[in-house]
């Protein structure tokens, strides 16, 4: 009843005190209106979506709604102030029409703010919504999951009981984070829904690796007989390396037979403990010994073919020298004319023709009894290179007249 008192005899005496704290908060609390939606909207982002960095947009927006703020509570002060001591200013009405264009502005300014993010915003703001439901929707499937993962025959596969465990990790941790911290509770939710899935998908493909383990075998089985069959030529063909050629050429090559060798007796005893394995019924581990023998057999093949092919090689140089220079010298041309046809020879002319002379001394290097040819066909391959290179270049690069200043 005081208050109301109060508020007649200030009417009284002078209405132009209630227009005017009338005009400035409906000023105000129409910013604050719109302020609160945006700030509720970006704490959701920033939530959610940190990573989109709409926070660091409001924060200067906000500030200016703090701003204008202090500005209305500052002149609201002074306006009761001005009335209890019957001050008339001859600028207040200037003043208060001033912090209501600050407030409206300000207004305005949120509301470019939320409309110009308003998807995101909105999206953010719905899926903030929707945490709970999401938490207590992928608990349920983990829990689901994790009993039809206890109850399987195949409970024991590493794959499943490694699901299992993540599975159990990921329920934990999200049993952990408190309700409010919804972007903690939607992360955690979505790395268990990801773990389940895993889980679910080992559980589906189990009934299937004893049968994917016993045709492993087999096709290890078949390649290593093969490999072995092959490894029997890289001794005679290193010996015709050394017999037929500089030593040079096979040097990088001396080990290969015993790698080689190695290998193979590794994917051997690998495949033997596959073959264990699946007779102990642990299909997954019978999988992971086939690819350790698949592993060794590939690097014994390589070993082997390095000399076979390098043989192969050095016999049709040998053969024909002048053929695998001249496939060179016609790359060469080639990029000779395209510097020709895209006027940049002023660039590019000297460079390619420095690779003539280069050409030139590799030809010439083909002297004596055992000539080097292995170095030869590097040179070569270094030079078949260095020509692509520019090639590259000259295409990557406009011709002179369409160049800018």
């Amino acid at each position: 009843m005081a208050g109301r008192r109060r508020g007649w005899f200030r009417s009284g005496e002078d209405p132009w005190f209630e227009q005017a704290r009338s005009a400035l908060t409906t000023a105000f609390l129409d910013m604050d209106r719109r302020q609160s939606a945006a700030e509720a909207a970006t704490v959701a982002a920033e939530e959610m979506f940190p990573e989109r960095g709409l926070g660091r947009r409001w924060a200067s927006v906000r500030e200016d709604c703090y701003a204008a703020a202090a500005a209305y509570l500052q002149l609201a002060g002074e306006l009761d102030q001005d009335e209890q001591s019957g001050t008339r200013r001859s600028d207040r009405q200037q003043r208060v029409d001033a912090v209501v264009r600050q407030l409206g502005s300000v207004a305005q300014r949120v509301d470019r703010f939320y409309h110009g993010d308003r998807a995101a915003l909105e999206e953010a703001i719905a899926v903030r919504r929707a945490v709970p439901e999401l938490v207590e929707r992928v608990g349920a499937d983990a829990a689901r999951v994790r009993r039809q993962a206890a109850d399987s025959e195949y409970a024991e596969y590493p794959s499943v009981r490694a699901g299992a465990a993540a599975v159990d990790e990921a329920m934990l941790t999200l049993t952990a984070v408190p309700p409010d911290e919804r972007g903690r509770a939607r992360a955690a939710a979505n790395r268990l829904a990801s773990v389940t899935a895993d889980l679910s998908e080992s559980l589906a493909q189990a009934p299937s690796r004893a049968p994917a383990a016993h045709n492993a075998i087999s096709s290890v089985t078949t390649r290593l007989a093969a490999v072995r069959t092959r490894a029997e030529r890289i001794g005679p063909a290193h010996s015709a390396l050394l017999r037929e050629f500089n030593a040079a050429s096979s040097a990088d090559l001396a080990d290969n037979e015993r790698t080689s060798e190695r290998h193979i007796a590794a994917a051997a005893q690998a495949l033997a403990g596959a073959r264990a394995a699946a007779a102990e019924n642990t299909p997954e581990q019978a999988l992971e010994l086939t690819t350790t023998a698949r592993g060794h057999l590939a690097d014994a093949e390589q070993l082997v073919d390095a000399v076979t092919k390098r043989l192969a090689e050095l016999r049709a140089v040998r053969e024909d020298p002048r053929q695998r220079a001249e496939a060179v010298r016609f790359r060469l041309r080639d990029a000779q004319m395209l510097a020709v046809s895209r006027g940049l020879v002023a660039e590019w002319g000297s460079v390619l023709d420095a690779q003539v002379e280069r050409l030139d001394r590799v030809a010439a290097s083909l002297t004596g009894r055992h000539p080097d040819y292995w170095a030869y066909v590097n040179e070569l391959d270094t030079i078949t290179e260095f020509i692509a290179g520019v090639v590259e270049r000259m295409r990557k690069q406009p011709p002179p007249g369409q160049r800018r200043g």
